[in-house]
């Protein structure tokens, strides 16, 4: 029997799927076959809308991120969909958010790309549980599912850590049908052990679970064989929480990954209530010693509004948040071989959760106002519209009545952010003149090459003129955008 896995990307509060990262569904989906066909939603959109005739970026005004992320098999798609007995199609998006070189397939898109094909068909990933919604603010999207055989979550297996552990390995093979680089997401763990927040699809998909160290260790050992470079050890709600925070094992799981020779070591999501106490200072300073430069711990605070806090029971208040990003920079400032600070917190907001009302704005801004006065560093502010998934308390309780009432405002709130915090932000932790290594141009726009560093949440570096893609550059900084930055190449 023919396999062909079709990725269509993921993101979702515990992981990450959309390019430059690979995310752990196709690569466990390909050990769990033994053998399949790899293609990117990308490579079905330039088969059926271009015939599969691959853009000349060099020729083109800008870059079609649509079309972006081919693999090797790109040009023979329509040969592969032909012989193929079963495609397993991948979606999920449910943390919606834009990204610079890389679009998630939507539901009715991909139901006009496959629906013709006469073979099996299977629906799996983060979709399954909760739906998926490329933008914040909505419902969740709707399609036909009788397009699909089979709708499974679970499909063979690959949410139990039992055949977790054998697929990983195996599946470090995929990697010899994409031709650019990736970042590795990693998965540590399943479930919040907090798992409260209204909005969250995590508690709903999984039971809190570990995973052991030593496949971990075997897995990116193979996907290092294969030529990765570049992990994040992403794929969990929390880092900090790895073996219920055993200081020990989380040091041990930091120092094996490391002594494997990453050029990239990063982790995602930590809850604040984790970092207070002098186990959370401990593994802050492991975090920092083992890891690469411009590393982030993504704090799930969602809203800074106590009212709001109680409301949709989050998992931390605006005191412990402050304590958080005091001890994370007390220890992660210093700045790395790369030019980033080696560790600093990102801060995620959430608009249109459950008892937001005009305060809840004032809230968030007196505290961000608070980091930027005291000197405390933030490398970067997530701001989104929250998507009521089905199956969370907030769909059942609220849906989007608060995203409705309070939507007239919401660019507004986000411009302000902005302004007053994120650019004068960018400024302390970059000033004019700092140098950035191995900066990687990725697309174009018009005479502008934007580029960035292979990094968790990466900071967009846009550089005049054209430049070769994918090619790594040393670049100083000229200047500071809202969320980016301009630069010039120094040397290559």
């Amino acid at each position: 029997m023919t396999y062909t896995i079709l990725d269509c990307y993921t993101d979702e509060p515990a992981g990450l799927g959309v390019p430059p990262y690979l995310g752990t569904y196709p690569r466990y989906l390909y050990g769990a076959l033994g053998d399949a066909y790899y293609l990117t939603i990308d490579d079905v959109r330039l088969w059926k809308k271009y015939g599969s005739r691959k853009p000349d970026n060099a020729r083109v005004q800008k870059t079609n991120i649509k079309v972006h992320n081919l693999t090797r098999n790109y040009d023979a798609v329509e040969k592969i969909l032909r012989k193929t007995k079963t495609l397993v199609v991948i979606v999920g998006v449910q943390t919606p958010g834009k990204y610079l070189s890389a679009v998630p397939g939507t539901l009715p898109e991909i139901f006009e790309l496959i629906e013709g094909l006469p073979c099996r068909k299977i629906l799996t990933g983060p979709v399954v549980i909760g739906g998926t919604r490329l933008e914040g603010g909505k419902g969740t999207e709707k399609a036909d599912m009788s397009l699909f055989d089979e709708v499974d979550f679970n499909y063979l297996g690959i949410n139990e850590y039992r055949k977790i552990n054998e697929y990983a390995v195996k599946g470090a093979a995929l990697l010899e049908q994409i031709p650019y680089p990736v970042i590795a997401e990693i998965e540590t763990g399943k479930g919040c052990d907090i798992g409260h927040c209204s909005f969250c699809t995590e508690p709903i998909k999984n039971r809190v679970l570990y995973r052991d160290k030593m496949p971990v260790f075997e897995e990116i050992s193979a996907l290092r064989k294969k030529g990765a470079e570049y992990f994040r050890l992403g794929k969990q709600t929390c880092f900090y929480s790895y073996l219920h925070g055993n200081v020990k094992e989380i040091e041990s799981l930091l120092k094996g990954v490391a002594a494997l020779g990453p050029k990239m070591l990063h982790i995602d999501n930590v809850n604040p209530v984790k970092v207070i106490g002098s186990r959370g200072t401990e593994i802050t300073k492991l975090v920092v010693q083992y890891c690469t430069p411009g590393n982030i711990a993504a704090f799930g605070v969602e809203s800074f509004d106590e009212d709001v806090v109680k409301a949709n029971t989050l998992n931390t208040d605006p005191e412990i948040a402050y304590k958080a990003v005091q001890i994370i920079n007390q220890y992660g400032r210093k700045r790395g071989e790369n030019g980033m600070p080696a560790f600093l917190p990102g801060i995620n907001l959430i608009f249109g959760l459950m008892k937001e009302t005009k305060k809840t704005f004032e809230a968030n801004m007196y505290w961000l106002k608070r980091f930027l006065e005291e000197d405390l560093w933030l490398r970067r502010i997530n701001i989104r519209q929250v998507v009521p998934f089905e199956g969370t308390r907030l769909f059942e309780e609220a849906g989007t009545k608060y995203i409705k009432k309070n939507k007239r405002h919401y660019w507004k709130w986000r411009r302000q952010i902005r302004v007053e915090i994120d650019m004068p932000m960018l400024k302390k932790i970059l000033p004019t003149g700092t140098v950035l290594r191995d900066v990687r141009t990725e697309i174009y726009d018009g005479n502008t090459t934007f580029a960035r560093q292979f990094a968790t949440y990466p900071l967009v570096v846009g550089i005049k003129g054209r430049l070769p893609l994918n090619t790594s550059f040393n670049v100083k900084v000229t200047d500071h955008m809202l969320r980016s930055i301009t630069g010039e190449v120094i040397s290559k």
